[in-house]
């Protein structure tokens, strides 16, 4: 407070209007007696006042004054002497201030003389040229201001900043003493006439007052309320919008500080008891707050407020929608959000509609405070009756009123009401709808601050639902309580009793109809389920929430609520564009990819509707637009009803093949599950038509995108979901694919759905989304003329092309190695091994369980056989392929990924960071055989180079060594069986045949790799044994010393059993 430097008059009148009170206080009369300043009332009479009253230019000071005794008194004076014989009680006389508050505050209701209203007003202002009024004020004020002081009434206006700032809270702001707060309220209650009498205002607002006001005369209160109303405009000084902006924060802490409003509403205040204690201006009854609150409850009352009162209070309540800073709570609670959100916008209201924003949740969240505040703000100023107190709104809505709103009257409250009924339509602009919904989302929340809503149901509320008056709240029954029971009482029967007036029900509708605005609900909808909307979507206000609120509750609705929601669900299904918001939303994608123009022509709107599902990852798709069309999604699945195309296709074949059933994913379900087991079973003619198979078809491609949309999966892995996949977003099936990745963390139950999901994918790969789309432009390239369910295997076989995408090559390369996995995620194999699967590994079928993968067991066993060459020419050939495959990229081989990563990392780390697999890592792992530590591992790959045995193809960098020889050598010779294999060691042994130097390299190191291997792992069987006999490089060699020795044992038999013969004749002839 050092900047406080001077102490005028007016602030000591006050002083003394506090510390001397009218009753006999012999101290006030002496005081007064020996400080005040004689006023020569001839002077005054010629002076500037007259000019200043009669709207002149204004003088500052009044002609020298005249010392008298220190026993002068105004009321001595006979220009008010007939007026304070009239006026004034007798006792009063002999205080000064006492007969001046006497007079100032009677001169409202009566006229007094000209020449004692001159000699008043000069008394006012020539109080200030006595110093020892100044060292009054500074003793009343000593802990605030120093003792510096000097003119231009810059100590009030510092002692009135410092006011405000205590209000606010402000930081470094001083606390001031209770006495000298009510002095410096009084001082400006006493300047509250004229601007002249408030110095510092009066010097700041010259030039301004000249350039908007000047023909505005003085007096009154006039000056002050023109410049108020000027106060944003952009030629207005700064130093005179800050003074202003200081006048009207405490004009909201005492109405007093406002000549015209105090004097207008004077006596409405007295007749609905809104001033109880007039000797306390600082008191709760003293704030514009409370003023207005109060007169606005009589209005809404059906009371009768003076037309002058009401336009002040018109005024002022525009005036607190116009400048936030005005309502000290909005500053002291909202500074965090205007801080970080609304900086900058101070003008015109547009800081209250930014805070309504971030109220709404468009910006981020709000203190609850902050909320209070601004609910309280809205509730003093009642913008919903009259929408011209909301200057943003007006200005923003001023072409919808003039064009959709022109025939209600200027300043009703159905202006609003119009508003909202043209909400989303072409008349209504965009910055009107920001501003209507900013400010509704308030009404929205307090019954009152509607007008009609509350003059026709203020009644029923009382009755029915304990509400208290306008400007009153209660704990236990809360604004937004006191609606949703007018809601239950809406529809209550005559047996059930207490209900609604014909008017307030009506009301009631009117209310849940302008809700219901922002989807387009019917108003059957709304007649069915208000009681639905008030039970589950009561704090629903928000554009388009109460629809889809609806929708999400639908198994919880009343049945006549749930037909009408069903049925205007499935009618948005037909056509689209009862989903206004939905098609305001996705308007781009409308127009870029189905082919629509023009969103008012009629147009096929199941066709529109299936388009945005196809196109909802389209650059074009903005995140309301596929919230949107996911919502209809998961909707969808509650009723087959819900997607028209699929209801219209399959209406028939639900009713034969799926009676009873409703839920779209369990119609889905089991018409799939009849074309599936037709399709197994060879049957002539499918049960399930051709036209529902189609849309079958699509609905199951949608329900592929989501997770959601499969709410068994989803169910089971929703805790699997928040712990691997809480940062993987819904849609693109990527939560689906981010289960399949960490397959093995998963949970049973979650586990046991995936493999069930991925066993129907590796069916029907055209269901495998993820697929589908990363490998779309590929498809397209290689797999045009492929059906849909061998689409993986045509990818699979193109997998190696050069133009083959590197996105697409990683996705097939993911499918394969869980085909690799599990023989029946890979139908191929599974039907062509049928028989050698339960003929050769059935005891690994025997361990394993219904929910557990075999982790390629059954793949591994089936390689073995093939390298005994056991196998059925089918299954050999899928093994073959399998057995090519996973020689060049070891993850193809689960065995191997299980047992060898760890050696892997150890010994081969550079071939296995290879981008191109190409067999090296298999390689690496047979060239360090020896080096190889895990059991397990060794066993492994001691089985690869059992298998590369029975064929070349499983050897790629042998077959790419020896590819020429092959080509020259063995080119008559068929693959397979390790016949070619046995004719490379053929012509390896030949030393006639000259071999590349790479592949006689290779080759010997082969036979070496064999040759420790049968050491390591010897024959486990006569089986084992003659298929390394027969496949041995010696095989010739090894047949014919086998053959020798049967012929030796076979002459050595004969022998031995003739001597054997004799012997037992000889014997028996005894």
């Amino acid at each position: 407070m050092a900047a406080c430097r001077r102490v005028p008059l007016l602030l000591l009148m006050s002083v003394f209007l506090y510390m001397h009170p009218i009753r006999g206080q012999k101290s006030a009369n002496s005081v007064i007696a020996n400080t005040a300043v004689r006023v020569n009332i001839q002077a005054q009479n010629q002076a500037a006042v007259p000019a200043a009253v009669n709207g002149g230019s204004p003088v500052v000071a009044a002609s020298p004054p005249r010392r008298r005794t220190s026993g002068w008194k105004l009321a001595e004076e006979g220009a008010c002497r007939e007026d304070l014989t009239r006026l004034c009680q007798k006792h009063s006389w002999n205080n000064n201030l006492a007969v001046l508050e006497c007079l100032q505050d009677r001169k409202e209701e009566t006229e007094i003389a000209a020449d004692c209203n001159h000699l008043l007003w000069n008394y006012k202002l020539n109080l200030t040229t006595d110093p020892k009024f100044e060292s009054v004020a500074v003793e009343v004020c000593k802990t605030t201001i120093s003792d510096d002081v000097h003119s231009q009434g810059e100590v009030i206006a510092c002692l009135e900043k410092g006011l405000v700032r205590e209000a606010e809270e402000q930081p470094g702001a001083h606390a001031i003493r209770p006495d000298c707060k009510k002095a410096i309220m009084r001082v400006a209650e006493l300047s509250s006439d004229d601007f002249h009498l408030d110095r510092y205002l009066y010097f700041s607002c010259r030039e301004d007052r000249e350039r908007f006001c000047e023909n505005t005369p003085a007096g009154e209160g006039r000056v002050y309320k023109c410049l108020f109303n000027h106060k944003f405009e952009e030629a207005m000084s700064e130093k005179c919008r800050e003074a202003l902006t200081t006048r009207q924060k405490l004009i909201t802490q005492d109405y007093k500080v406002s000549y015209s409003l105090a004097k207008a509403c004077k006596t409405d205040l007295r007749k609905y008891r809104c001033s109880v204690d007039t000797n306390m201006p600082r008191a709760r009854e003293a704030r514009l707050s409370y003023l207005l609150l109060c007169l606005e409850s009589a209005v809404h009352r059906g009371r009768t407020v003076s037309g002058e009162c009401q336009g002040e209070m018109l005024d002022y309540r525009r005036m607190l929608m116009e400048d936030f800073s005005l309502s000290p709570e909005i500053v002291l609670h909202c500074r965090g959000e205007i801080e970080a959100h609304c900086s900058g916008l101070h003008r015109k209201g547009r800081t209250l509609h930014c805070l309504m924003r971030v109220g709404r949740g468009d910006m981020g969240t709000i203190d609850n405070l902050c909320q209070k505040a601004l609910q309280t703000l809205i509730q003093e100023a009642d913008p919903g009756a009259d929408y011209r107190i909301d200057r943003a709104l007006n200005e923003a809505c001023e072409s919808v009123i003039q064009t959709a709103c022109k025939h209600i009257r200027n300043g009703d409250p159905m202006i609003l009401s119009c508003l909202m009924e043209h909400l989303y339509t072409e008349k209504m602009v965009e910055d009107c709808e920001h501003r209507l919904l900013e400010l509704q989302y308030f009404i929205a929340r307090d019954w009152k601050l509607d007008p009609i809503l509350y003059k026709k149901c203020q009644g029923d509320a009382s009755r029915l639902c304990h509400a208290h008056g306008w400007n009153e709240t209660s704990e236990m029954m809360p604004p937004g309580a006191i609606f949703s029971c007018l809601y239950r009482h809406a529809y209550r029967t005559e047996e059930q009793g207490r209900r609604l007036s014909r008017d307030c029900k009506v009301e009631v509708q009117r209310i849940l109809h302008q809700r219901a605005l922002d989807v387009k609900l019917d108003p059957e909808l709304q007649r069915r389920c208000m009681t639905d909307l008030g039970k589950w979507c009561s704090e629903k206000t928000e554009s388009g929430q109460e629809l889809e609120c609806l929708q999400d509750h639908l198994e919880e609705l009343v049945s006549e609520c749930r037909d009408v929601v069903g049925n205007l669900t499935e009618l948005a299904s037909e056509d689209i564009q009862i989903e206004t918001l939905l098609m305001r939303a996705c308007e781009p994608v409308i127009q870029s990819h189905c082919h629509v123009t023009d969103l008012t022509d009629h147009f096929s709107p199941s066709l529109s509707q299936e388009c945005l599902v196809q196109n909802k990852h389209q650059k074009e798709m903005n995140d309301k637009c596929a919230v949107g069309v996911t919502h209809f999604q998961l909707v969808q699945i509650k009723d087959f009803r819900f997607s028209y195309k699929f209801k219209m296709a399959c209406k028939e074949d639900v009713l034969k093949l799926c009676p009873n059933i409703k839920k779209k994913v369990d119609v889905v379900l089991c018409l799939s599950t009849t074309v599936r087991n037709d399709t197994l079973q060879d049957v002539k003619e499918q049960r399930v038509s051709v036209k529902c198979r189609k849309q079958l078809r699509v609905e199951e491609l949608e329900m592929s995108e989501d997770v959601r949309l499969e709410p068994e999966l989803y169910d089971s892995c929703k805790q699997d979901i928040g712990r691997l996949c809480q940062n993987v977003a819904f849609g693109n099936a990527q939560v689906i694919e981010c289960l399949k990745e960490n397959k093995r963390q998963l949970t049973q139950r979650c586990h046991h759905r995936v493999f069930k999901l991925q066993e129907v994918e590796m069916m029907d790969p055209e269901l495998d989304f993820q697929l589908m789309r990363v490998c779309k432009q590929m498809i397209r390239r290689f797999c045009t003329e492929a059906d849909a369910k061998n689409m993986l295997q045509c990818l699979k076989q193109n997998k190696n092309s050069e133009l083959m995408d590197p996105k697409c090559k990683q996705m097939i390369t993911k499918r394969q190695i869980t085909q690799n996995t599990d023989y029946r995620l890979n139908p191929v194999l599974r039907k062509s091994c049928k028989a050698d699967i339960p003929k050769f590994c059935q005891s690994i079928l025997n361990k394993a369980t219904g929910d557990s993968e075999l982790e390629g067991q059954v793949v591994s066993c089936l390689k073995l056989k093939y390298a005994d060459q056991r196998l059925s020419p089918d299954c050999e050939d899928q093994i073959r392929v399998i057995l090519q495959e996973s020689a060049l990229d070891y993850r193809l081989d689960p065995q191997l990924q299980i047992h060898c990563t760890d050696e892997i990392s150890r010994l081969c780390p550079e071939e296995a960071a290879a981008q191109e697999q190409t067999g090296q890592v298999e390689e690496c792992l047979k060239v360090n055989l020896l080096k190889i530590k895990v059991e397990g591992c060794k066993k492994e790959v001691l089985n690869i180079l059992k298998e590369s045995k029975a064929d070349i193809f499983v050897d790629p960098v042998l077959h790419t060594a020896c590819a020429l020889d092959i080509k020259h050598q063995c080119a008559a010779i068929p693959p397979g069986r390790g016949r070619q294999m046995s004719c490379l060691m053929e012509a390896l042994q030949d030393k006639r045949v000259r071999l590349q130097p790479e592949c006689k390299k290779r080759l010997q190191d082969r036979i070496d790799m064999w040759s420790y291997a049968a050491k390591v792992a010897p024959a486990e069987g006569f089986s084992d044994l003659a298929m390394q006999v027969m496949t041995s490089p010696s095989k010739t060699y090894i047949l014919a010393m086998i053959g020798l020795s049967v012929c030796i044992l076979f002459l050595f038999g004969l022998l031995c059993g003739r001597m054997t013969k004799r012997l037992m004749q000889e014997q028996k002839d005894r």
